[in-house]
Parts: C-alpha cells; structure tokens; sequence
C-alpha cells in the first residue's frame, strides 16, 4: 500500500470533484508548484489509486432510457461458476455496474438501456447464453435521487 501525505490526499479530492482541472491549476489549489504536483499525481497514477478520468453525462438531456438495478443468483457457487459469470458480464455494454454480495444475493447489477423492452431482451440474451443465471430481480429506478459522488477521503482516511 502506498503512503499518503496531506498533499496526496489533496490531489485525489480535488479530481474525485473536478476531473478536468489542468495540472497547472491542481498544483495551485493544492499549494504546489507545477512539476512536483505533476510528479506525485504521475505516482499515484502509476499505483492504481487513480484508476481514470471521465464525464458524468447527463442521461436525462441526451436521450431517453431506462436504469434498472438487478439482484441476481446464479445457479452454482462454485469458483468457476462465479468466474464465468463475472467474465460474461463484462461483454454486455448495458451493464453499468456489477457488484458481488454477501448475504442473499450474489450480485447487484446496475442496466442502462434505452426502455424496458431492450431491458427485458439483454436478460433474455443472458439467459440464452447460459452463462449462470438461474434467478433475478428487477427494480426500475422511477427517480434519481442521489448520482455518483465523489467518495469521502476525509471519513475514509479517519480525517
């Protein structure tokens, strides 16, 4: 695991909440001139703990869709079982966000897709493709209520 000082921690709040800084701007906010900054955000690039960089587009202005959160079980708990449906998973664009469970569930997906009908169609293709999926629960989000944040460091790091 890497060490962290306060300027490391800086860096990664000011991109958790503004991607598109530049790195002159960055090394401004976080008190830095421009090439030590642009070396420590190079190291924690290079360590994984910024995993990437993107937009958050609005859905709701580009077109019209439907997201759709799905508690799923697969058929068998064995390692290989988990593992071919984890790796099938991967192949389906609709599918936003996929997180194992403990607990009742073996995981949550996250669907975007343009209506329910093509909802209903990409289960039937993972059903058809047989890739472990023995039974699912659909919730369609009728709301937004709270999007993708950037994570607490402050809580997380005990700050």
């Amino acid at each position: 695991m890497i060490r962290l000082d306060d300027r490391d921690i800086a860096i990664l709040r000011v991109l958790s909440q503004e991607g598109r800084i530049t790195k002159a701007a960055l090394a401004e906010r976080i008190g830095l001139s421009a090439t030590p900054c642009w070396d420590r955000l190079r190291k924690l690039e290079q360590a994984g703990l910024i995993e990437g960089y993107g937009a958050r587009i609005n859905l709701r202005k580009l077109a019209p869709h439907v997201t759709v959160f799905v508690a799923a079980e697969i058929a068998d708990h064995t390692a290989a079982s988990f593992q071919t449906f984890e790796t099938a998973i991967q192949r389906y664009d609709e599918i936003t966000g996929c997180w194992a469970l403990g607990g009742g569930f073996d995981y949550l997906l996250q669907v975007v897709t343009r209506d329910i009908e093509a909802y209903q169609a990409l289960i039937d293709a993972m059903l058809e493709a047989r890739i472990g999926l023995s039974r699912y629960f659909t919730y369609v989000v009728t709301k937004p209520v709270k999007g993708p944040t950037a994570p607490p460091l402050d809580l997380l790091l005990g700050g």
